[in-house]
């Protein structure tokens, strides 16, 4: 199998054309896809399983000392088959520990007409903005219309992208932004609010903020429940995307029976 990888002398941005396999790193692939083509995408690929025209992924997921694989793999009919697989590391307490990202991968693209290997991508990008544009589809589909303040806790990649992804579907004016460092929580709002130009306000008193808010976003790798239904107004959004396993655990339990639950996939 011929492989060939997307660099030098290509151009950034520009990918080689050829019959073999290509090989995306991570900077390819964020060369090469914006959060807005993202969530088109997902919102694309949510309405063809929602109308039954293509069929629920599979999913393994095994657990490791500090952290855990995930491996997911799909098929999806665009005008032709496609299949892709990820395979997910994901070890939260390697930044402070070795200076590693906490999500590293690989996602590989097949023509499912054939099995022809079409692409070898780094996954952590992708990831990181489907992340986000799931979310962003389903502010789009569940939050008020007339939303316009939001709290992000977990200030790290994770929630840099969930913000964006928010002002991608909402007129936010201001943001509060929560971490259990002050500090990532006030660079956060720093460089945030003069990218996204409105108003990004860090906070240690995460219930006073989320009674402010219309939207809340928990992206951390919590173990101990720390939204509770008592600092939550009837009518708001929360989208709890950390708790990716069940040892993990962002919202009380009572807030989640007193709630209105939507998934994308109830098995998972």
């Amino acid at each position: 199998m011929k492989t060939f990888a997307v660099a030098a002398p290509a151009r950034r941005g520009e990918c080689v054309k050829a019959k073999g396999t290509l090989l995306l790193t991570r900077q390819d692939v964020r060369s090469l896809l914006s959060l807005d083509e993202c969530i088109m995408a997902v919102e694309g690929a949510f309405r063809l399983y929602g109308e039954g025209k293509t069929a629920a992924p599979g999913i393994l997921g095994i657990h490791a000392r500090e952290g855990g694989f995930h491996i997911k793999a799909g098929l999806l009919e665009l005008g032709r088959n496609y299949f892709a697989a990820k395979v997910n590391a994901n070890f939260p307490g390697n930044g402070t520990r070795l200076g590693l990202p906490t999500i590293q991968g690989v996602i590989v693209l097949s023509d499912a007409e054939n099995g022809r290997p079409l692409a070898v991508m780094d996954s952590m990008e992708i990831t990181s903005l489907r992340t986000g544009a799931a979310t962003a589809v389903a502010v789009k589909h569940l939050a008020r219309k007339n939303s316009r303040v939001a709290t992000i806790c977990g200030c790290g990649d994770q929630g840099r992208i969930q913000l964006r992804a928010l002002v991608n579907v909402l007129r936010l004016e201001k943001a509060y932004a929560y971490d259990m460092l002050g500090e990532r929580a006030s660079r956060f709002a720093n460089e945030l609010s003069a990218a996204l130009r409105i108003e990004i306000t860090a906070v240690t008193d995460l219930s006073h903020a989320v009674r402010q808010s219309d939207v809340c976003i928990t992206c951390t790798p919590s173990r101990r429940y720390f939204l509770q239904r008592q600092d939550v107004r009837p009518g708001t959004f929360i989208a709890a995307i950390g708790a990716d396993n069940p040892e993990k655990q962002e919202l009380e339990p009572a807030l989640m029976t007193d709630s209105k639950i939507v998934v994308d996939i109830l098995e998972q």
